[in-house]
């Protein structure tokens, strides 16, 4: 018997409160799916190594192959999932040090949005383009490919987009400019804001 040592995340809104920005379907298959055997996977990989004990981030800081692809999409994913909120929620513009130190370091929010999205959209392959924070509040934005997570780097990861097909594919097709740009309207900003103060 394989111990549940991770678990997959509770989604906090119902499957269909991202529409239209993200399907119902894309959520059932994304979280309830690609998720899910991300969490099985690492459960059976890690049994008996030095991995089984340690915290997701500690795992993804320091392992490699099957256990990083796995660990780390599930870091990923988990950051991914837990920073939307519904449409029609209040909270999807920046406010407070988080849009303070974007202007700081991007010039201006609409800069900070051009860039994010140009970085999510250029990257080849599969993987990720976050927003990350070094250790001393500086926002940098990094193209990381597969399951990569700016933690390697000794960044804090505030805000992410997933730029494998599966996460945009049912609902966008090709288009994942389109997909990257209709993100912003359920971004919690508050989420991000929380993850930027964090210790």
């Amino acid at each position: 018997m394989i111990p549940l040592l991770f678990t997959l995340i509770t989604l906090p809104y119902a499957p269909n409160a991202l529409e239209p920005v993200i399907s119902r379907e894309t959520i059932e298959y994304h979280h309830g799916k690609h998720l899910q055997t991300y969490v099985d996977n690492l459960n059976r990989l890690i049994v008996g190594t030095e991995f089984e004990s340690m915290p997701l981030e500690q795992i993804v800081a320091k392992s490699q192959g099957g256990i990083f692809n796995n660990a780390g999409q599930i870091l990923n994913h988990n950051l991914y999932f837990l920073q939307f909120s519904p449409v029609s929620a209040d909270n999807h513009q920046p406010q407070g040090a988080i849009i303070e130190a974007i202007i700081r370091d991007f010039g201006s929010y609409e800069a900070f949005k051009a860039e994010f999205e140009q970085k999510g959209t250029t990257l080849f392959g599969s993987g990720w383009v976050w927003l990350a924070a070094d250790k001393d509040g500086k926002l940098v934005i990094t193209q990381e490919p597969n399951a990569g997570n700016p933690v390697t780097k000794g960044l804090k990861p505030l805000l992410t987009m997933d730029v494998w097909e599966h996460a945009y594919y049912i609902d966008y097709r090709n288009r994942r400019a389109a997909h990257l740009q209709s993100l912003w309207q359920i971004i919690n900003w508050d989420e991000i804001n929380n993850r930027y103060l964090a210790k």
